[in-house]
């Protein structure tokens, strides 16, 4: 695991063993689309084929925040509660909820 000190304290990093595999395959393939979709705007193509590509590249980045979420509440954010740093931790989550929500 990743660590990382943020106020203070150790922060792991939850995207290890077969989730960090299947993070790192999901982002190549969120690459490899991004790279075709610049290859289709340069190439002035249609412009629905171009946002089929676009709507791809979402839903894999969705997917991908939804695993690094899963690890993150099922590892840092159990550590953080025990730690103690309960308002800490749920600050955090309400960050990405905001975030989540623009």
């Amino acid at each position: 695991m990743q660590e990382h000190a943020i106020d203070n304290h150790t922060h792991r990093s939850s995207v290890s063993g077969d989730a960090k595999r299947d993070v790192l395959r999901r982002l190549a393939y969120v690459e490899g689309h991004l790279k075709a979709v610049r290859r289709m705007v340069e190439e002035e193509q249609y412009c629905v084929d171009v946002l089929k590509q676009t709507y791809a590249v979402r839903r894999a980045i969705e997917k991908l925040e939804g695993i690094i979420l899963e690890g993150h509440l099922h590892g840092c954010v159990v550590e953080g509660i025990r730690e103690g740093r309960e308002d800490a931790v749920v600050g955090e989550l309400l960050d990405l909820y905001d975030l989540a929500g623009r």
